[in-house]
Protein backbone atom coordinates (compact mmCIF):
# COMPACT_ATOMS: atom_id res chain seq x y z
CA UNK A 1 0.00 0.00 0.00
CA UNK A 2 1.37 3.35 -0.69
CA UNK A 3 0.50 6.83 0.65
CA UNK A 4 -0.30 9.93 -1.01
CA UNK A 5 -0.37 13.29 -0.40
CA UNK A 6 -2.21 15.67 -2.60
CA UNK A 7 -1.43 19.06 -1.63
CA UNK A 8 -4.24 21.47 -2.92
CA UNK A 9 -6.78 18.59 -3.15
CA UNK A 10 -9.79 21.16 -3.00
CA UNK A 11 -9.23 22.61 -6.56
CA UNK A 12 -10.44 20.67 -9.91
CA UNK A 13 -7.53 18.97 -10.64
CA UNK A 14 -6.97 17.64 -7.28
CA UNK A 15 -10.68 16.55 -6.26
CA UNK A 16 -10.54 14.32 -9.54
CA UNK A 17 -7.39 12.77 -8.99
CA UNK A 18 -8.34 11.89 -5.56
CA UNK A 19 -11.95 10.34 -6.42
CA UNK A 20 -9.59 8.28 -9.11
CA UNK A 21 -6.82 7.10 -6.59
CA UNK A 22 -9.78 5.92 -4.09
CA UNK A 23 -10.68 3.60 -6.29
CA UNK A 24 -7.17 2.08 -6.21
CA UNK A 25 -6.68 -0.66 -3.83
CA UNK A 26 -3.25 -0.32 -3.89
CA UNK A 27 -3.19 3.29 -3.05
CA UNK A 28 -4.31 5.58 -0.18
CA UNK A 29 -4.84 9.18 0.07
CA UNK A 30 -4.21 11.14 3.33
CA UNK A 31 -5.43 14.63 3.49
CA UNK A 32 -4.79 17.49 5.66
CA UNK A 33 -7.87 19.14 7.64
CA UNK A 34 -9.02 22.10 6.16
CA UNK A 35 -8.60 24.67 8.90
CA UNK A 36 -4.64 23.39 8.54
CA UNK A 37 -4.05 23.64 4.66
CA UNK A 38 -1.98 26.41 5.17
CA UNK A 39 0.19 25.55 7.69
CA UNK A 40 3.95 24.89 6.57
CA UNK A 41 4.30 22.75 9.96
CA UNK A 42 1.34 20.33 8.92
CA UNK A 43 1.67 20.19 5.54
CA UNK A 44 5.71 19.17 6.24
CA UNK A 45 4.77 16.83 8.68
CA UNK A 46 2.16 14.81 5.95
CA UNK A 47 4.81 14.74 3.52
CA UNK A 48 7.47 13.27 5.49
CA UNK A 49 5.02 10.52 6.07
CA UNK A 50 3.51 9.44 2.79
CA UNK A 51 5.15 7.78 -0.45
CA UNK A 52 4.00 10.89 -3.00
CA UNK A 53 2.94 14.31 -3.16
CA UNK A 54 1.26 15.47 -5.82
CA UNK A 55 1.09 19.32 -6.54
CA UNK A 56 -2.06 21.16 -7.43
CA UNK A 57 -0.86 24.81 -7.30
CA UNK A 58 -0.11 27.77 -8.69
CA UNK A 59 3.37 27.77 -9.64
CA UNK A 60 4.87 29.64 -6.81
CA UNK A 61 2.97 27.58 -4.35
CA UNK A 62 4.18 24.49 -5.90
CA UNK A 63 7.54 26.26 -5.81
CA UNK A 64 7.27 26.55 -2.30
CA UNK A 65 5.96 22.65 -1.44
CA UNK A 66 8.37 21.33 -3.72
CA UNK A 67 11.55 23.65 -1.28
CA UNK A 68 9.35 22.10 1.34
CA UNK A 69 10.31 18.28 0.43
CA UNK A 70 13.51 18.86 -0.27
CA UNK A 71 14.16 20.47 2.93
CA UNK A 72 12.77 16.96 4.88
CA UNK A 73 16.22 14.89 6.02
CA UNK A 74 16.40 11.16 5.00
CA UNK A 75 14.06 9.40 2.77
CA UNK A 76 11.92 12.04 0.88
CA UNK A 77 8.39 11.95 -1.14
CA UNK A 78 8.41 11.40 -4.75
CA UNK A 79 6.30 14.40 -6.68
CA UNK A 80 3.97 14.89 -9.34
CA UNK A 81 3.58 19.24 -9.97
CA UNK A 82 0.73 19.81 -12.07
CA UNK A 83 1.47 23.36 -12.00
CA UNK A 84 3.63 24.86 -15.08
CA UNK A 85 6.50 25.59 -13.02
CA UNK A 86 8.62 22.86 -13.72
CA UNK A 87 7.60 21.55 -17.17
CA UNK A 88 10.73 22.95 -18.60
CA UNK A 89 13.23 22.18 -15.81
CA UNK A 90 15.66 19.41 -16.81
CA UNK A 91 16.26 17.96 -13.10
CA UNK A 92 12.35 16.86 -13.58
CA UNK A 93 10.92 14.12 -16.09
CA UNK A 94 8.35 14.76 -18.44
CA UNK A 95 5.40 13.48 -17.75
CA UNK A 96 4.02 12.60 -20.82
CA UNK A 97 4.53 8.36 -20.80
CA UNK A 98 4.05 7.98 -24.41
CA UNK A 99 6.33 10.79 -25.84
CA UNK A 100 8.90 8.55 -26.78
CA UNK A 101 10.17 4.99 -26.26
CA UNK A 102 11.85 5.16 -22.92
CA UNK A 103 9.75 7.91 -21.49
CA UNK A 104 7.54 5.34 -19.40
CA UNK A 105 10.34 3.97 -17.97
CA UNK A 106 11.91 7.17 -16.93
CA UNK A 107 9.11 8.18 -15.27
CA UNK A 108 8.58 4.94 -12.83
CA UNK A 109 12.34 5.62 -11.94
CA UNK A 110 12.09 9.41 -11.26
CA UNK A 111 11.58 11.16 -7.90
CA UNK A 112 10.08 14.47 -9.91
CA UNK A 113 7.60 14.55 -12.36
CA UNK A 114 6.47 17.58 -14.02
CA UNK A 115 2.64 16.69 -15.63
CA UNK A 116 1.82 17.96 -18.95
CA UNK A 117 -0.44 20.96 -19.63
CA UNK A 118 -3.63 20.43 -21.33
CA UNK A 119 -3.04 21.86 -24.83
CA UNK A 120 0.45 21.08 -24.78
CA UNK A 121 -0.79 17.49 -24.05
CA UNK A 122 -2.26 17.81 -27.51
CA UNK A 123 0.17 19.39 -29.52
CA UNK A 124 2.98 17.67 -28.50
CA UNK A 125 1.21 13.99 -29.03
CA UNK A 126 0.72 15.25 -32.91
CA UNK A 127 4.07 17.41 -32.86
CA UNK A 128 7.01 15.07 -31.73
CA UNK A 129 6.36 11.99 -33.83
CA UNK A 130 6.42 14.21 -36.58
CA UNK A 131 9.30 16.02 -36.04
CA UNK A 132 11.31 12.75 -35.12
CA UNK A 133 10.37 11.25 -38.62
CA UNK A 134 11.91 14.43 -40.39
CA UNK A 135 8.04 14.75 -41.84
CA UNK A 136 7.94 18.10 -40.08
CA UNK A 137 11.54 20.58 -39.99
CA UNK A 138 12.00 22.18 -36.39
CA UNK A 139 11.82 25.48 -38.08
CA UNK A 140 8.30 24.75 -39.33
CA UNK A 141 6.12 27.74 -38.62
CA UNK A 142 2.76 26.47 -37.43
CA UNK A 143 -0.22 27.36 -36.10
CA UNK A 144 -2.49 25.66 -33.22
CA UNK A 145 -5.75 27.12 -33.03
CA UNK A 146 -7.68 24.87 -30.12
CA UNK A 147 -10.29 24.71 -27.98
CA UNK A 148 -11.10 23.87 -24.82
CA UNK A 149 -13.90 22.86 -21.97
CA UNK A 150 -14.37 26.03 -19.40
CA UNK A 151 -13.50 23.49 -16.26
CA UNK A 152 -9.59 23.89 -17.06
CA UNK A 153 -10.26 28.09 -16.71
CA UNK A 154 -10.32 28.08 -12.81
CA UNK A 155 -12.94 28.81 -10.13
CA UNK A 156 -13.65 32.30 -11.62
CA UNK A 157 -14.44 30.72 -15.12
CA UNK A 158 -16.05 27.61 -13.71
CA UNK A 159 -18.66 29.76 -11.49
CA UNK A 160 -18.87 32.77 -14.55
CA UNK A 161 -20.28 29.90 -17.15
CA UNK A 162 -22.07 28.05 -14.47
CA UNK A 163 -23.97 31.26 -13.81
CA UNK A 164 -24.36 32.07 -17.65
CA UNK A 165 -22.91 35.43 -17.80
CA UNK A 166 -19.78 34.36 -19.41
CA UNK A 167 -19.58 34.44 -23.27
CA UNK A 168 -20.72 31.39 -24.93
CA UNK A 169 -17.01 31.05 -27.07
CA UNK A 170 -14.67 33.27 -25.88
CA UNK A 171 -10.49 33.43 -27.61
CA UNK A 172 -8.23 34.25 -25.00
CA UNK A 173 -4.46 34.47 -24.41
CA UNK A 174 -4.23 36.78 -27.66
CA UNK A 175 -1.05 38.20 -26.62
CA UNK A 176 0.46 35.39 -28.57
CA UNK A 177 2.33 34.33 -24.93
CA UNK A 178 0.40 31.75 -23.58
CA UNK A 179 2.55 29.50 -21.09
CA UNK A 180 2.13 26.46 -22.80
CA UNK A 181 4.00 27.17 -25.61
CA UNK A 182 7.96 27.07 -24.07
CA UNK A 183 6.27 23.21 -22.55
CA UNK A 184 5.38 22.52 -26.64
CA UNK A 185 8.65 23.88 -28.10
CA UNK A 186 10.71 22.00 -25.43
CA UNK A 187 9.12 18.88 -25.85
CA UNK A 188 9.12 18.76 -29.19
CA UNK A 189 12.05 20.53 -30.30
CA UNK A 190 10.78 23.13 -32.27
CA UNK A 191 12.76 25.94 -32.84
CA UNK A 192 10.31 28.53 -34.56
CA UNK A 193 7.12 29.54 -31.84
CA UNK A 194 4.26 28.33 -33.04
CA UNK A 195 1.17 30.57 -33.28
CA UNK A 196 -1.05 29.38 -30.56
CA UNK A 197 -4.47 30.73 -30.36
CA UNK A 198 -6.36 28.92 -27.50
CA UNK A 199 -9.85 29.51 -26.52
CA UNK A 200 -13.09 28.38 -24.52
CA UNK A 201 -16.29 27.31 -25.33
CA UNK A 202 -19.57 26.73 -23.51
CA UNK A 203 -18.80 22.68 -22.51
CA UNK A 204 -17.79 21.98 -19.03
CA UNK A 205 -15.12 19.38 -20.08
CA UNK A 206 -13.52 18.55 -23.22
CA UNK A 207 -10.51 19.82 -25.64
CA UNK A 208 -9.25 19.58 -29.09
CA UNK A 209 -5.56 20.81 -30.43
CA UNK A 210 -5.89 22.13 -34.19
CA UNK A 211 -2.89 21.55 -36.73
CA UNK A 212 -3.57 22.97 -40.33
CA UNK A 213 -0.72 22.49 -42.66
CA UNK A 214 -0.05 23.71 -46.43
CA UNK A 215 1.26 19.91 -47.18
CA UNK A 216 3.35 21.45 -50.65
CA UNK A 217 5.26 23.79 -48.48
CA UNK A 218 6.36 20.58 -46.31
CA UNK A 219 9.94 19.02 -47.78
CA UNK A 220 10.38 15.73 -49.83
CA UNK A 221 6.71 15.93 -51.16
CA UNK A 222 4.82 14.73 -47.63
CA UNK A 223 1.44 13.13 -47.80
CA UNK A 224 -1.18 13.14 -45.30
CA UNK A 225 -1.11 9.20 -45.52
CA UNK A 226 2.99 9.86 -44.35
CA UNK A 227 2.16 11.21 -41.14
CA UNK A 228 -0.68 9.29 -39.95
CA UNK A 229 1.69 6.34 -40.83
CA UNK A 230 4.25 7.89 -38.74
CA UNK A 231 1.66 8.75 -35.77
CA UNK A 232 0.46 4.89 -36.37
CA UNK A 233 4.50 3.87 -35.80
CA UNK A 234 5.51 6.27 -33.04
CA UNK A 235 2.24 5.20 -31.00
CA UNK A 236 2.82 1.19 -31.79
CA UNK A 237 5.72 1.71 -30.03
CA UNK A 238 5.58 3.80 -26.75
CA UNK A 239 1.62 3.10 -25.94
CA UNK A 240 1.31 1.16 -22.84
CA UNK A 241 0.05 -2.24 -24.17
CA UNK A 242 -1.88 -3.25 -20.97
CA UNK A 243 -3.38 0.59 -21.66
CA UNK A 244 -3.06 2.01 -24.35
CA UNK A 245 -4.08 5.92 -23.52
CA UNK A 246 -3.41 7.12 -27.35
CA UNK A 247 -5.58 5.96 -30.51
CA UNK A 248 -4.42 7.09 -33.97
CA UNK A 249 -7.63 6.74 -35.68
CA UNK A 250 -8.81 7.10 -39.39
CA UNK A 251 -11.27 10.45 -40.27
CA UNK A 252 -14.46 10.41 -39.11
CA UNK A 253 -16.95 9.31 -41.86
CA UNK A 254 -18.94 12.37 -41.20
CA UNK A 255 -15.58 14.90 -41.30
CA UNK A 256 -16.58 16.32 -38.04
CA UNK A 257 -15.27 16.25 -34.50
CA UNK A 258 -17.16 16.42 -31.26
CA UNK A 259 -14.55 17.82 -28.49
CA UNK A 260 -16.22 16.01 -25.48
CA UNK A 261 -16.80 12.31 -27.04
CA UNK A 262 -13.61 11.54 -24.60
CA UNK A 263 -15.03 13.37 -21.49
CA UNK A 264 -14.40 11.06 -17.96
CA UNK A 265 -11.48 9.02 -19.34
CA UNK A 266 -7.73 8.88 -19.67
CA UNK A 267 -7.93 8.86 -23.73
CA UNK A 268 -6.29 10.54 -26.61
CA UNK A 269 -7.34 10.18 -30.33
CA UNK A 270 -5.13 11.96 -32.78
CA UNK A 271 -6.52 12.12 -36.83
CA UNK A 272 -5.26 13.77 -40.21
CA UNK A 273 -7.90 15.08 -41.90
CA UNK A 274 -6.87 16.01 -45.45
CA UNK A 275 -8.04 17.35 -49.16
CA UNK A 276 -5.95 16.08 -51.68
CA UNK A 277 -7.14 18.47 -54.41
CA UNK A 278 -6.25 21.26 -52.16
CA UNK A 279 -3.06 20.21 -50.61
CA UNK A 280 -4.27 20.64 -47.36
CA UNK A 281 -4.07 18.55 -43.88
CA UNK A 282 -4.94 19.44 -40.47
CA UNK A 283 -3.60 17.23 -37.65
CA UNK A 284 -6.24 16.71 -34.90
CA UNK A 285 -5.58 15.86 -31.00
CA UNK A 286 -9.03 15.19 -29.27
CA UNK A 287 -8.96 14.50 -25.62
CA UNK A 288 -10.72 15.30 -22.46
CA UNK A 289 -8.90 18.98 -20.54
CA UNK A 290 -9.38 17.29 -17.14
CA UNK A 291 -8.75 13.45 -18.15
CA UNK A 292 -4.79 12.97 -20.10
CA UNK A 293 -4.86 16.35 -20.16
CA UNK A 294 -4.64 16.38 -16.19
CA UNK A 295 -5.77 14.57 -13.69
CA UNK A 296 -5.53 11.32 -16.04
CA UNK A 297 -2.39 12.29 -16.48
CA UNK A 298 -1.62 12.56 -13.06
CA UNK A 299 -2.70 8.99 -11.59
CA UNK A 300 -0.71 7.46 -15.03
CA UNK A 301 2.06 9.12 -13.69
CA UNK A 302 1.52 8.26 -10.10
CA UNK A 303 1.08 4.47 -10.81
CA UNK A 304 3.98 4.40 -13.22
CA UNK A 305 5.96 6.13 -10.17
CA UNK A 306 4.54 3.85 -7.54
CA UNK A 307 3.55 0.88 -8.67
CA UNK A 308 5.33 0.34 -12.14
CA UNK A 309 2.30 0.09 -13.85
CA UNK A 310 -0.12 1.78 -16.36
Amino acid sequence: MHSIFIDGEAGTTGLLIRDTLDQLPDLTVVSIAASERKQAAAKLALMAEVDLVVLCLHDDAAKESVAMVNSLPGKRPKIVDASTAHRTDPDWVYGFAELCEGQAKSIAQASRVANPGCYATGAIALLRPLIDAGLIPVDFPLSLPSVSGYSGGGRAMIEAYQAGTAALFESYALGLSHKHIPEIMHCTGLTTRPLFVPSVGNFKQGMIVQIPLHLSLLPGGVTAHDLHDALLAHYALTNHATDPCVRVMPPTDDLKLDATALNDTNLMELRVFSNTNHGHAVLMARLDNLGKGASGAAVQNIRLMLTNTT
